[in-house]
């Protein structure tokens, strides 16, 4: 049966109370920065990943996911100092797989993450959640580090794959590449490849391994196609189907605003069943979801209470799909 989690800071907070409260048992963590003693370890060396991980578990939460990367933008570039970039990423995975850490998170977007046009687009009752609009993003100037090519990120991505997926066979890591977000290209002169179906297929084809494979963040696979359901189990009869973002949106990839979770354009009880199908045992946590009334919208997509909401939501689908608490 799927594990339901939580994304949680490195450090307690009232989102950690407020998600065991909940009934979460499953961490997704990101990296220690700031744990080093007298500044002689680096978030992803052994002993801050450790304390990490030992803080989670002293609260009640097994840490299975590490949802975050050390800087890896001139390996996308394929720029002077990649190699030691992709060092790093390697001490990561190995230092994962010292500490049983099963499922590393990643991405290749390329000089920004996530884009959206708005954080304050109006929903339910008074709710505000994010959107994008590509109409609006036509006269936006390119990155200071100028245009690429998606070809080039296809090479680059190779290279670093080719370093890095023997280190996780050996570690026994699993690499859960993320789509970007949205999925279209290009942004700002910036090439985007993780934006299809047919291009995750590409990638887990590119070097077969148990351990290549993908992040289903349902918000973005479900702007690449109309039947979500299928995509899932075309990924999870490979066994390439490593960790669920479990969220939803309304529009299309040029123009979309993301939704509450029972309120947006995918099937979610076919998604759960399509879950349980393929025998996904995996973590599944809710991603972003809206700002509600008396939250922050500082970190938008991520206020702690809209995600109270996310979390129940999911716990009831599970239960009525697996028939079981």
């Amino acid at each position: 049966m799927i594990k339901i989690a939580e994304a949680l800071p490195p450090t307690p907070s009232m989102l950690w109370t407020l998600s065991k409260q909940c009934g979460i048992d499953y961490a997704v963590g990101g990296l220690p920065y700031g744990e080093a003693f007298n500044g002689t370890d680096g978030a992803c060396d052994y002993l801050p990943l450790l304390r990490m991980k030992q803080r989670y578990e002293e609260a009640g939460f097994a840490l299975e996911v590490i949802e975050a990367r050390p800087p890896l933008n001139l390996a996308k570039r394929g720029l002077p100092g990649r190699d030691a970039e992709i060092d790093v990423a390697c001490t990561l995975i190995e230092n994962m797989g010292r500490l049983k850490i099963p499922v590393w998170c990643y991405e290749w977007m390329t000089d920004f993450n996530w884009m959206r046009t708005s954080t304050t687009t109006p929903s339910r009752g008074g709710s505000v959640v994010t959107s994008y609009d590509n109409a609006l993003m036509e006269g936006a100037p390119n990155t200071e580090n100028g245009p690429i090519s998606e070809e080039e990120l296809w090479t680059n991505l190779e290279y670093f794959m080719k370093r890095i997926v023997p280190v996780a066979e050996k570690a026994g890591v699993k690499l859960a590449m993320h789509p970007d977000d949205p999925p279209r290209s290009p942004i700002r002169g910036v090439g985007r490849i993780m934006r299809t179906v047919e291009n995750f297929q590409r990638l887990v084809d590119m070097i077969p391994s148990p351990v290549n494979g993908i992040t289903m963040c349902q918000g973005n696979f479900t702007l690449m196609t109309d039947d979500l359901p299928s995509v899932i189990h075309q990924f999870g009869k490979q066994n390439k189907l490593f960790f669920v973002h479990f969220r939803d949106v309304i529009g299309t990839k040029d123009k979309f605003e993301e939704s509450w979770h029972d309120a947006g354009k995918t099937d979610m009880t076919a998604c759960m069943q399509a879950y349980k199908d393929i025998g996904f045992e995996g973590v599944l946590r809710p991603d972003h979801v809206p700002t509600v009334a008396g939250d922050s919208n500082e970190n938008a997509g991520y206020s702690a209470f809209g995600r109270l909401y996310a979390i129940g939501y999911i716990r009831g689908l599970r239960e009525v799909v697996y028939g079981q608490k």
